[in-house]
């Protein structure tokens, strides 16, 4: 049997660009993919939650998966491994079009399937790392991370200045102006005054 296995997290296209390009591959070698098996999660959710793990437990000898790239079985150098052993105990063939690898039970698919997970960690890690100092690099040049100023947190500042708010406007301050001096849209403000009652 031979099985075309897509995964994404979220685009569907992706998932058809990886269905055509495992057809493309099947095509050039002379090979029917009979099943397809196809699904939308981050390979963050553990194997036993995702598709991969039943079409693993259906795999039989002589079967072969096939992949656009050997990433798409999962995210972890252990996990991977874990996945491309089961695979070799059963004597089926995995072909990861990317890479152009066709691992199979002997000791240099093994070799290669070993430092190419070693490789994927190492990227993840170097991305990581990056990604970290770069927002730390963010924090110290005073940039503000993390989400805008809420509804919420901007309905606290006008409580906390409540009483200047209210002498503004006794004073015929018009309520545009003050929502501009508080740093808050005109209707939160007025939603605020309406609120308090007055």
């Amino acid at each position: 049997m031979i099985y075309g296995y897509c995964r994404c997290s979220t685009d569907k296209q992706t998932i058809e660009n990886q269905e055509f390009e495992i057809k493309r591959y099947a095509k050039q070698n002379g090979l029917n993919v009979e099943t397809w098996i196809t699904e939308m999660v981050s390979s963050k959710k553990p194997l036993e939650q995702r598709k991969l793990s039943k079409l693993l437990k259906r795999l039989n000898e002589g079967d072969t998966l096939i992949v656009t790239e050997i990433s798409r079985l999962g995210r972890s150098l252990m996990e991977i491994m874990s996945i491309l052993q089961q695979c070799l105990d059963r004597n089926c063939m995995v072909c990861a079009i990317k890479e152009n690898y066709r691992l199979g039970n002997n000791l240099e698919s093994k070799v290669l399937a070993f430092a190419f997970g070693i490789s994927a960690e190492i990227e993840r890690k170097l991305i990581s790392d990056r990604t970290k100092m770069s927002l730390n690099k963010l924090k110290s040049d005073g940039v503000k991370l993390g989400r805008p100023l809420g509804a919420k947190s901007k309905t606290l500042k006008l409580s906390k200045n409540r009483r200047k708010i209210f002498q503004l406007m006794e004073q015929g301050v018009s309520k545009a102006q003050i929502a501009r001096m508080m740093g808050v849209d005109k209707m939160t403000l007025h939603r605020f005054i309406k609120g308090q009652n007055v």
